[in-house]
């Protein structure tokens, strides 16, 4: 009779832990499978610059900072506009639709947040 009962609890519990992992799961889901950048036509942003890449960002963020650090490790020449600084900077920004920093364009792609992998993809894209 009790080894009955054990046997009926632990079943629920190894359900009650499936059920779990699977919602878990499906919460993460959608973000795994999202593309680390968008592409578009940017190239107004780059009109009157130098480089081909372009950051904007705020003095605060630590993910700025980071992806300003990275950029320069990478010895990348890019152009740096802090948009809590610059009325004009904040305005190109708020052209890109994106509602986080740092938003890093480059090429054709527009990358929001500081993710590496994209970065070094986008510029092997454009290096060729």
């Amino acid at each position: 009779m009790i080894a009955s009962k054990l046997k009926t609890v632990v079943l629920y519990a190894l359900i009650l832990a499936a059920g779990l992992l699977v919602g878990l799961g499906a919460a993460k889901l959608p973000k795994l499978l999202e593309r680390p950048y968008q592409t578009g036509n940017y190239s107004s942003h780059f009109a009157s610059l130098n480089s081909k890449v372009v950051v904007y960002g705020t003095t605060t963020c630590p993910f700025c900072a980071k992806a300003r650090e990275y950029l320069a490790e990478k010895k990348v020449v890019y152009s740096d506009f802090n948009v809590d600084n610059s009325e004009e900077a904040r305005k190109k920004y708020k052209t890109l639709n994106v509602k986080a920093v740092p938003a890093i364009l480059i090429g054709d792609r527009l990358i929001t947040g500081f993710r590496p992998d994209a970065i070094d993809d986008a510029l092997k894209a454009v290096a060729q």
